[in-house]
């Protein structure tokens, strides 16, 4: 919005150098996600611009060359410190009072020492040479003037031993080949935006306007997570809400658009946006609302329209064809096709008719519970390269073995808790055709059902009606 009201460019740069985290499938869901909700981009990887290219993998040999120059410069030093010395000396500082940050050992080796490390191969990092003493200031956009000691603030790892740039040293260097004017980011970066500005300084370049954003709250005013929220933009979109309904929802997350109004389109957005109107304090990202809205655009709609919309949604022919060689077995009539297929066609699954039996024998609510959240994230970690029902079942078996879980007693959990029902197609082929993220979503809200419910007290045992006396 802020770019395309100042007649900029949005730039679309994929931050990959996290070479354990980075998958070609997570680069498709960012472009596909932003393609659905209906953001286009004028420069990035797939159509490419002045400034490419434009992943960070693709520009390690730029980050590498800056960051021997900052070596040169004395602004940066080869750190070899081994994990094992790093996490002795972080116990040692914390067992004398003192922050647990690098202490510097190799900022402050001879000349010699240096070459000597570096004739005999030893792998090292380049860390940034803070300034000991003394404070570093910058303006914030939002916030106003931010200052911060430069004692508190670490010597930065910029390079890592792979060869690959930190977060610092890519944005820092890119931002300022790539020409951008204005850094927008989560308040989360504010201590590291210090560091920035020092590498600014060490490079000799002008460093751009910092705006940092508040971060979005649940209800409850936690930080908003996949724990609590669905976080993946894939998930509305299958949840059946609208993209420019979730845009709009989105926009309003600190931002007043003015008067009692909340629903305009993107181009009206970006007529309104200013700066001035946003507020520095963290935004409520309530489902509920969402809900509300998305309603609205929905009741707009002519049957015709909405009948397209379903049609690109779940009633597709694509994904129909997707369900029927696992439901067509379990039908005997057509008019069967529909409540079996119904937890295909739907969100959130309501567990308050099953949730006893989530509960295998031998467990209890709070095992199952535990088992189903840390499946939940060990899916994320595990199964990056193609949702698909191969790489399921290997992950959940793999997730039983090093839990302890027998797959006989967690497979139906699970089953539960991704369909609301004992009986289903099978497993892994429904979790690939509801969706990753939808997945993840019931078997979360699951692990929350099993953590709330309160099994029924037994009944007390009746007392035995006494006999009648006999007299003689």
């Amino acid at each position: 919005m802020f770019a395309k009201k100042h007649g900029g460019k949005f730039i679309l740069r994929i931050e990959d150098t996290d070479q354990t985290r980075s998958t070609l499938a997570s680069e498709d869901a960012i472009l596909r996600a932003l393609r659905w909700v209906g953001l286009q981009w004028d420069e990035g990887p797939d159509c490419g611009g002045p400034f490419g290219p434009y992943r960070q993998s693709e520009r390690t040999a730029l980050y590498q060359q800056h960051a021997q120059l900052l070596v040169e410069k004395g602004a940066a030093y080869p750190c070899f410190c081994t994990a094992e010395r790093l996490e002795a000396s972080r116990r040692a500082r914390m067992a004398e009072g003192k922050p647990p940050g690098y202490d510097r050992l190799c900022r402050y080796l001879s000349k010699q020492e240096l070459a000597d490390k570096l004739a005999s191969g030893d792998k090292y990092v380049i860390r940034l040479a803070m300034p000991l003493q003394g404070e570093t200031r910058f303006f914030d956009g939002l916030r106003g003037d931010i200052v911060i000691e430069n004692a508190t603030i670490d010597d930065q790892v910029l390079l890592k031993s792979d060869g690959f740039p930190t977060y610092h040293l890519a944005n820092v260097v890119d931002d300022h080949l790539m020409q951008i004017s204005h850094v927008i980011r989560a308040e989360e970066w504010i201590i590291s935006t210090p560091k920035h500005v020092q590498l600014y300084a060490a490079f000799g370049w002008e460093p751009p306007d910092f705006l940092h954003m508040p971060l979005l709250r649940n209800p409850d005013r936690s930080k908003i997570s996949k724990r609590k929220n669905p976080v993946s933009l894939d998930y509305y979109r299958d949840a059946g809400f609208f993209p420019e309904a979730l845009l709009n929802f989105l926009s309003l997350m600190g931002f007043a658009f003015g008067g009692d109004r909340e629903k305009f389109t993107l181009t009206e957005m970006i007529e309104a946006f200013d700066f001035t109107k946003v507020s520095a304090g963290e935004p409520v990202f309530d489902l509920q609302k969402l809900t509300w809205l998305n309603g609205l655009y929905l009741r707009e709609l002519t049957p015709e329209a909405l009948l397209m919309r379903l049609r690109q949604w779940r009633l597709s022919d694509e994904y129909l064809l997707q369900l029927i060689p696992l439901l067509k077995e379990r039908i005997e009539r057509m008019d069967q096709l529909i409540p079996a297929a119904s937890f295909f066609l739907t969100g959130d699954l309501d567990y308050s008719g099953v949730v006893a039996q989530l509960i295998p024998k031998g467990r209890d609510k709070t095992q199952t519970g535990t088992a189903l959240a840390e499946l939940t994230d060990f899916l994320e970690e595990q199964v990056r390269h193609g949702w698909t029902h191969e790489a399921l079942e290997k992950a959940c078996r793999d997730f039983c073995e090093k839990t302890g879980w027998k797959t006989k007693e967690l497979f139906m959990p699970i089953r539960l808790a991704v369909t609301g029902r004992a009986a289903s197609p099978p497993l892994f082929e429904t979790m690939v055709a509801i969706g990753k993220d939808l997945t993840r979503r019931r078997l979360r809200l699951a692990a929350q059902a099993l953590h709330a419910y309160v099994p029924p007290s037994p009944e007390a045992s009746p007392s035995p009606t006494p006999k009648a006396s006999k007299a003689s």
